[in-house]
Formats: C-alpha cells, sequence, structure tokens
C-alpha cells in the first residue's frame, strides 16, 4: 500500500474545492507552506502531479480529477465509519460536522447553545458560507447535516422543516415607500435594491419572486453580507430582500421599516438536510431530532 495519510488526502479535498492553496490553508488554519507540503507528499506516494499552476491559482490535473473523485467517495465511507463506531459511546460524546447558509447564522448560535445544555459532551464545529458553496459541502460528504432554506433537487437528500423563513423587502424609514400600505409590486419597477451575491439562496429566492411579477431587478450594488447590506439600506442606498430574521433588531429600533407589499413576506421554511444514504451519527440524529422537535419555538421566541 501505498505510503500517504487521510490528513494528506483531506488537505488534497480542501484545495480542490477552489483550486486554491491560499484558501485551503485559511479553512485549514495551517500556512501555505504547509498545504504545498502535504499536496507535495501526496503526489510524491502515487509518483504523479496531481495539481498545476493556472495563472495566480491552481487547476487539477486529469489524475487530479480522478483522485478527488474517489477522494470524496472515500471521504463519505469515513463519515460512515465515524457513525457506526459512534453508536458505541452513545449520546455521552460525539462530533457533529454542521454546514449553515450565511443567514441562518443569525439563529443558530442560540440553537447551539440550547442544545448543548441538554447535550453538553457533542461537540459541534460550525461552517457558514452561500448556498452554493454548502451545498458543494454537502455533495463531498464534508458535513454531516446541512441548515438552509431550500433542499436541492439535484441531490438525493433527506430534507425535513423545522422553522419558518419569512421574507420580505426592507428600506429605510425616510424612504417614500416606507409609509405606503397595501402598495402593488408594480411599485418595485423603479426602485433601486441592494443585492445578495450570486449563489446565495436570498438572491435567488429574489429573483424568482421578481420573475413572477416580470419585473426586471435594478440593482444598486451587489454585497456578499448580509451586515452590509443592512447598512446600505439604512444608509439609503435602496431596498433589500431579506429574511426576516436577519433584521428583527433594526426592524424593532426602527433603523429599518418593512415595506408593506401586497403579497409579501413570503414565508417559507428552514430545513435540516443530509444526504440520503449518509449514515448519521447518534450525535447527528440527536441534534436533528432536537431542531424538528424545538428549532422552531426556539427561533418564533428570539427572531
Amino acid at each position: 500500500m501505498r505510503n500517504y495519510t487521510l490528513k494528506q488526502v483531506l488537505t488534497f479535498i480542501e484545495v480542490a474545492r477552489d483550486k486554491s492553496v491560499s484558501k485551503a490553508a485559511a479553512r485549514l488554519f495551517v500556512t501555505q507552506p504547509a498545504v504545498s507540503m502535504q499536496l507535495r507528499q501526496l503526489e510524491e506516494a502515487f509518483g504523479l502531479p496531481l495539481v498545476e499552476p493556472s495563472g495566480r491559482n491552481i487547476q487539477l490535473t486529469r489524475a487530479g480529477e480522478e483522485f478527488q473523485t474517489h477522494a470524496i467517495a472515500a471521504l463519505a465511507q469515513f463519515k460512515n465509519l465515524e457513525a457506526s463506531m459512534a453508536e458505541h459511546v452513545g449520546l455521552k460524546k460525539g462530533h457533529i460536522e454542521l454546514a449553515v447558509v450565511s443567514t441562518a447564522k443569525y439563529f443558530v448560535p442560540m440553537l447551539l447553545v440550547r442544545f448543548a445544555q441538554q447535550l453538553p459532551g457533542i461537540e459541534i464545529k460550525l461552517y457558514i458560507d452561500n448556498r452554493e458553496n454548502i451545498l458543494s459541502m454537502l455533495t463531498r460528504s464534508e458535513a454531516d447535516l446541512v441548515i438552509m432554506g431550500r433542499t436541492p433537487t439535484h441531490l438525493d437528500c433527506e430534507a425535513t422543516a423545522f422553522s419558518s423563513n419569512p421574507m420580505g423587502i426592507v428600506c429605510a424609514p425616510d424612504h417614500p415607500l416606507s409609509r405606503r400600505k397595501h402598495a402593488a409590486f408594480e411599485l418595485l419597477r423603479d426602485c433601486a435594491f441592494v443585492v445578495r451575491e450570486q449563489g446565495s439562496g436570498t438572491r435567488a429566492a429574489m429573483e424568482r419572486l421578481f420573475a413572477q411579477h416580470e419585473i426586471p431587478i435594478k440593482v444598486a450594488m451587489e454585497m456578499p453580507s448580509n451586515e452590509t447590506i443592512k447598512q446600505a439600506v439604512m444608509a439609503g442606498m435602496g431596498l433589500s430582500f431579506l429574511s426576516l430574521r436577519t433584521v428583527r433588531h433594526e426592524l424593532a429600533a426602527g433603523h429599518m421599516v418593512m415595506v408593506d407589499i401586497s403579497g409579501l413576506p413570503i414565508v417559507g421554511d428552514w430545513y435540516v438536510t443530509h444526504l440520503r444514504q449518509s449514515r448519521l451519527s447518534p450525535a447527528a440524529n440527536a441534534f436533528k431530532a432536537f431542531l424538528i422537535e424545538q428549532g422552531g419555538p426556539l427561533i418564533e421566541s428570539w427572531a
């Protein structure tokens, strides 16, 4: 058997995700030379290059692409192995890899605190990113559970709704639409919007909504952060379409107003999701059950 380590394989998967050594190093909390060394040792073990330079980043070689496919499959099997061994331990201790879309960060920490109070021996590692990247993690079996607002249709997943997700349009208090009642959606045609980036679930939901009304979105600026968008809206840069879970403090304080548009807010759901073929550990099953049984009421009282 060739002399390579699981750490080297996991490092390769991180590098292959974004085709970037620097991004992999940041996620692994190591230096770039450390990542490069792991890659070099892995290539030496197999006697062929797995990556090659491509501008300022890298790309996978043909062998590297095949290696990535098998490495992801192997990672899924290792997770099943961990889940199987965890059954011998029960709920005294455990580990969960939890990935959530960025909008969920406004209530997930509270849920983690409540869960830890009930089962303090379970450690949870949290990943936060936009929907596109979270789906990639799910596809590669890098997350045991995922929290998102819309389940994927291209993956064989088991998804269970555990809380509502109201979404609406917000503006600054001095915006002309802030005082309108039951305004027609057509009034949004000439309004400028501060929007999330492509790949965001919020952006996708907004685009579907405007497409249904056959109204183009007039983009004032695109931003990758709900917090930055909120500041831009309050400064008067434009309106925005956001999950109302993210703006509860601003609405309550009067720093922001929900625009009263007929048919809004739209109410979706938050889902806890995992690949159907994945074997969940007792810890992951316990957290999933906690979300389904207690998540909704806790979020309603919190956000």
